[in-house]
């Protein structure tokens, strides 16, 4: 990654908005300037990148040897325990009359920063950096795209695995072991849900043991070389009945229209309304309980949202999840998604796995 191409990226942006220095700790903004992820921990690591000037990554001396030096990007300063971080950081940042803060900043760090720097005017990172990140370059959508090859080998694979006596929670540790065994560094999520659990969107896998005629709700997804994952496939166990089968193919045509919708120029907003049109008129409005789709890149939901009252026209390079639900409470739910990626030559799949009802045993 061309970190040094980005920092002049973010520096333009600060051109435009007046934002003087960019202040950035844990969160995705940090290694994508840099390549390093800062630690949770109550120890501050910040950047310091002025509008003009070098930048200089503030880092506890114990987590100094995990960072992988860019001079043409920043220099290290290593703080020892007895230092004061937050003076550090306001010194180098100098007097700036706007400083722009990394969004996941710890609020203690944040607090202290304006107490120290009073006449400071402090807004959010993410309006200098999400318009930038949001549009991914060739070798970012390549990352991703080996990303989906992955998840999408596995949901293949989870085609031939039997379903029926294993608990939820059974094929969770399976789903983590498979997306690190398929090259992810992290397993960053493993939904797996069963009939009416499946009804709670983002429910937590538990002891339910899977039965026959059970259909099973499967949305993993990790971070591979800095990149990340994201797929939903459906299962049953045993055929399916007929009525579940009708509520899958009003999810399936929703999906469909909604990746035909991305075209660049297209308000997000309007991806969101192809889906929810067609799951509407099935009589399924009110089961459809979440937007359709996130940004995902670094993060796996980042900018750009597919959402009602989000009129961001899609741009070349923009990817976003496309996962319109139905969720019947009592009964079961449904999701079916994809990541696509806006082109000059329209909507673009990232993920090719089957995305029928898949029988298992």
């Amino acid at each position: 990654m061309n970190y040094a191409a980005r920092v002049a990226r973010v520096r333009a942006r600060m051109d435009e908005l007046g934002v003087d220095v960019l202040l950035l700790s844990v969160g995705a903004d940090l290694p994508y300037l840099t390549g390093y992820e800062a630690m949770p921990l109550e120890r501050l690591t910040m950047l310091v990148l002025p509008r003009r000037g070098d930048a200089r990554l503030v880092v506890p001396r114990l987590e100094a040897p995990r960072v992988a030096e860019r001079r043409d990007v920043f220099e290290i300063v290593a703080w020892d325990e007895t230092d004061d971080p937050v003076a550090l950081v306001a010194r180098l940042a100098g007097r700036p009359g706007v400083a722009a803060i990394g969004d996941q900043t710890w609020a203690r760090f944040l607090l202290d920063l304006q107490a120290t720097l009073p006449g400071t005017e402090f807004r959010k990172a993410s309006t200098v950096t999400a318009p930038i990140r949001m549009v991914k370059d060739a070798e970012e959508i390549a990352a991703l795209e080996r990303a989906g090859r992955a998840v999408d080998a596995i949901a293949v694979e989870l085609r031939a695995q039997p379903f029926a006596g294993r608990t939820e929670l059974d094929v969770h540790r399976d789903l983590v072991d498979r997306i690190l065994a398929h090259g992810h560094q992290r397993a960053n999520f493993a939904i797996v849900a069963a009939s009416e659990d499946a009804a709670s969107p983002h429910h937590e896998p538990g002891s339910r043991v899977i039965g026959d005629g059970d259909v099973v709700l499967c949305d993993f997804g990790g971070t591979m070389d800095g990149y990340c994952s994201d797929i939903t496939r459906m299962f049953v166990v045993g055929d399916a009945p007929a009525a579940l089968g009708d509520v899958y193919d009003v999810l399936r045509d929703a999906q469909e229209r909604a990746v035909r919708a991305a075209v660049v120029g297209t308000p997000c907003e309007d991806v969101d309304a192809a889906a929810r049109e067609v799951i509407s008129a099935a009589g399924y409005g009110e089961q459809f309980l979440h937007r359709v789709g996130h940004g995902i890149g670094t993060e796996a939901h980042e900018d750009p949202y597919m959402v009602a009252g989000n009129t961001t026209p899609l741009a070349a390079g923009h990817a976003f999840s496309v996962e319109p639900g139905i969720y019947l409470t009592g009964r079961f739910g449904l999701r079916l998604e994809d990541i696509v990626v806006a082109t000059d030559d329209g909507p673009r799949r990232l993920n090719e796995a089957p995305r029928d009802l898949a029988v298992v045993a």
